[in-house]
């Protein structure tokens, strides 16, 4: 759906402008997995790189959630009453899908579905989030191992192997069916990223075109 946002025009699906809407872009699939975006309210207004709506879009079995402190959330609470709940977060007892399952986690008894929460933010509002809602503090820890750098040209990352919120949940999807916890097709895992390039692609041609509306930062110096 398209509706006028001031005197523009805004895809109310992808939350990006229509002119750089990429709906078209997506190819959600589907997961056993579910997966919760938490959105720090920041990243909403980022229209021009902001990948969280694209990676909740790109998953069927997902949903969004934009705050701070989700500590009495209803919905949340109720997801982590009903699933084993894992949240994406590089802490040093974090299991690493690099190298372990977590369904035979020694630790772990995981007989409920699954879901992992993803936080789309910037690490120091992600460290105020996670410190305020109270009600992610018993999760398990999720982690994994960069094996790629980030394609993300257009955004200038804290650290070397720092990855955009999709991109690393690609990473997790292939590492979930590589455990065999998930069983998603090669090519539809190769497609994931397809709204992320094409997002990169666009925000480069509007770079490459100075007196274009879009433009309103700089590109990444190399």
């Amino acid at each position: 759906m398209q509706t006028r946002y001031g005197d523009r025009k805004k895809c109310y699906h992808c939350y990006r402008p229509a002119s750089s809407c990429m709906c078209n872009h997506i190819r959600p699939i589907e997961t056993k997995t579910k997966f919760i975006v938490l959105m720090h309210p920041k990243e909403f207004k980022k229209t021009k790189n902001g990948t969280g709506h694209l990676t909740h879009l790109s998953l069927l079995n997902s949903e969004l959630f934009m705050g701070i402190d989700f500590t009495d959330h209803a919905r949340i609470n109720e997801i982590i009453a009903t699933h084993e709940s894992f949240i994406l977060y590089p802490s040093p007892h974090a299991i690493n899908l690099s190298h372990e399952n977590p369904r035979t986690h020694t630790s772990l008894h995981v007989k409920k579905q699954m879901a992992i929460f993803l936080i789309d933010s910037t690490w120091a509002c992600s460290l105020k989030m996670m410190r305020e809602s109270k009600n992610l503090h018993a999760l398990a820890h999720i982690s994994f191992e960069p094996t790629k750098r980030s394609e993300f040209k257009i955004k200038e990352q804290p650290l070397e192997y720092c990855l955009s919120t999709i991109e690393s949940t690609l990473s997790v999807l292939e590492l979930l069916s590589q455990w065999q916890i998930e069983t998603i097709a090669h090519e539809k895992l190769e497609a994931f990223l397809t709204p992320f390039h094409a997002m990169i692609t666009y925000q480069l041609a509007c770079i490459q075109n100075p007196l274009h509306q879009a433009v309103r930062f700089k590109p990444k110096r190399t």
